[in-house]
């Protein structure tokens, strides 16, 4: 039976991963910080789908942790078919203040250093048993230049397709997910407050996951879940560079702090 391990898989994208991936039949190894969380998530979807569920705590920001998560996805004995590198968070803050320093930092240490380390240990690991896929969630944010959260999710997205690029012709597969504004929790744990976005900005995360997964089989480098979002996609990046920049700097001044 085939297997996934997802980091950051008790909410939002990752867990709408978790459920997809339950509902195949595939089994979980679901990595994140909070252990009750872990082990109520693994208990329902076990239940409910019969699937095995294991539970492997870490803090993607502690080295230590990330090593752990590391060594089972190369661990020849149990080895893994999807990563879903995923786990993240926004950040509603500037890169001016220097109370947030502390904040970028693992920001960066989560979003970038324990995706390079995950990405690279389950590379390894699929390129020797000649298969497996990796998606690693990254932003349409990363088009634009809103901060910090751009120029980190531009590293995965960038990351993403010269680990795709490193893999070709192995049967190993990396698809970088670019998802636009997702209903998930996401938001509002980030403090941001999207209750004015208009209802066509969004998309159901069960539609976004099917989507990458449909992507990742089919060897595709980069996911965008639908139409509007390609479309957004592409202007942003082939478009003119100072509407870019104008749209980035209404948006950032928008979230300024005072």
């Amino acid at each position: 039976m085939a297997s996934a391990l997802i980091t950051g898989g008790t909410s939002g994208i990752g867990l709408a991963f978790a459920q997809e991936f339950a509902a195949r039949g595939t089994d979980l190894i679901l990595v994140a910080r909070d252990v009750a969380r872990l082990e109520a998530t693994a208990t329902e979807l076990s239940g409910i789908h019969g699937v095995d569920v294991e539970v492997l705590p870490a803090d993607l920001s502690v080295r230590e942790d990330v090593m752990r998560v590391a060594a089972r996805l190369e661990d020849p004995a149990r080895p893994v078919d999807w990563l879903i590198n995923n786990a993240g968070f926004g950040l509603h803050s500037t890169v001016l203040d220097p109370a947030d320093i502390d904040l970028h930092a693992k920001a960066l240490d989560v979003m970038c250093l324990a995706m390079l380390i995950l990405g690279g240990a389950a590379g390894r690991a699929m390129r020797g048993r000649g298969q497996g896929r990796i998606i690693n969630v990254s932003s349409s944010s990363s088009s634009i230049f809103t901060g910090n959260y751009s120029a980190v999710k531009a590293w995965a997205r960038t990351y993403s397709t010269a680990l795709a690029l490193e893999l070709h012709g192995t049967g190993v597969t990396v698809t970088g997910l670019l998802p636009g504004w997702v209903k998930t929790e996401f938001h509002g744990r980030a403090g941001i407050n999207a209750s004015k976005l208009p209802g066509i900005v969004w998309i159901e995360a069960d539609k976004l996951v099917k989507r990458a997964i449909e992507d990742a089989e089919k060897g595709r480098i980069e996911s965008v879940p639908d139409a509007k979002w390609r479309a957004a996609m592409f202007v942003a990046d082939h478009g003119p560079r100072g509407i870019t920049r104008l749209v980035s700097r209404m948006l950032t001044a928008s979230r300024k702090k005072p």
